[in-house]
């Protein structure tokens, strides 16, 4: 049996990774478990800044975005000299299982720790939704939400001036984020990974809406890491009847309140990673399908399918 837990947070921060933080401790608390904080991920393990975390450390910070502990990347992490260092301030604090929060990265690094023999477990904290076993990643929905509330506004200059509004996403190889803001914000064309991008499909696109003269504007939005945002928009100010303007949302969808939605599940995420450590399974993810709570191996999570979005790009194409 586990004595103690320790939690970091490592790689992009995600709006309800306090909440998470919040839950693991307070249910380690509530089975009797010492529970410790990590500062900084991975490097703050490395390098031993580590802290008890008592009730009301996680007072107060459930509605709060980012992540009280920290995050950083290490790549040196894949160095097992480097990692002998991690299960040495680990054991110099007499922790036995870590929860790591974060993505595919993070879980790679738990997996190493799990045959260190750390028992850990892998809550998906991500905005970008790209982890496959699970249907939502904690920080996606208010990213998501982020995202609508910007394309909202341009929405209504755009159609003052007539206007199409090239609008990119984060989501790193991942569609889910532009795809659903495309969706919830009625946009004319979305561009992800998983669609492909054929510039000349996407100009004769906007040159048929403007000789249909039913629309004074045009939403497009994409997926980063496809394209340069700003020539296209340049290209299509000089080919088509709309004058183009590009808006790269970038890092401020990784800030703000988490939504409701991502507070409660970070909090399920948070006991029920507490429950499997007390149950003596390690080296799994937590995630949630069909809105039940799952937990995955972390070796099968690498390679699970990547759930279908088809009906959700047909439901686009349909209503675009």
């Amino acid at each position: 049996m586990i004595k103690s837990v320790g939690i970091l947070t490592s790689g992009g921060d995600a709006p309800g990774m306090n909440a998470a933080i919040r839950a693991v401790t307070r249910a380690a608390l509530s089975n009797g478990l010492k529970v410790f904080g990590i500062m900084d991920g991975y490097q703050g393990l490395v390098e031993g800044r580590i802290s008890e975390l008592q009730r009301n450390s996680v007072s107060d910070i459930i509605m709060r975005g980012g992540t009280i502990l920290g995050t950083a990347r290490l790549p040196e992490f894949k160095d097992l000299k480097v990692r002998e260092q991690g299960v040495a301030k680990l054991q110099e604090k007499g922790i036995d299982a870590l929860v790591v929060i974060g993505g595919d990265g993070t879980y790679r690094g738990a997996l190493a720790l799990h045959e260190m023999g750390i028992k850990c477990i892998g809550l998906p904290g991500t905005i970008d939704n790209d982890i496959a076993c699970t249907d939502f990643t904690i920080g996606f929905d208010t990213a998501l939400n982020t995202v609508l509330e910007s394309i909202d506004k341009l929405r209504d200059t755009s159609a003052s001036h007539h206007r199409c509004s090239i609008v990119e996403v984060m989501g790193n190889h991942c569609g889910d984020l532009a795809l659903y803001a495309g969706i919830c914000s009625g946009a004319e064309l979305v561009i992800t990974p998983e669609t492909g991008y054929d510039e000349l499909e996407v100009i004769e696109k906007l040159k048929a809406l403007d000789a249909a003269k039913k629309r004074r504007h045009a939403i497009v939005v994409i997926s980063e890491k496809i394209t340069d945002v700003d020539l296209l928009a340049q290209k299509i100010s000089k080919v088509t009847g709309f004058a183009g303007r590009s808006t790269v949302l970038g890092h401020v969808q990784r800030g703000g309140s988490p939504t409701g939605f991502d507070r409660m599940l970070a909090t399920r995420f948070g006991d029920f990673a507490v429950e499997l450590l007390c149950n003596d399974i390690s080296a799994h993810c937590v995630g949630i399908l069909e809105n039940k709570l799952v937990s995955t191996p972390f070796e099968e999570a690498f390679d699970f399918p990547t759930p279908s979005r088809k009906k959700l790009f047909a439901l686009q194409g349909r209503l675009a």
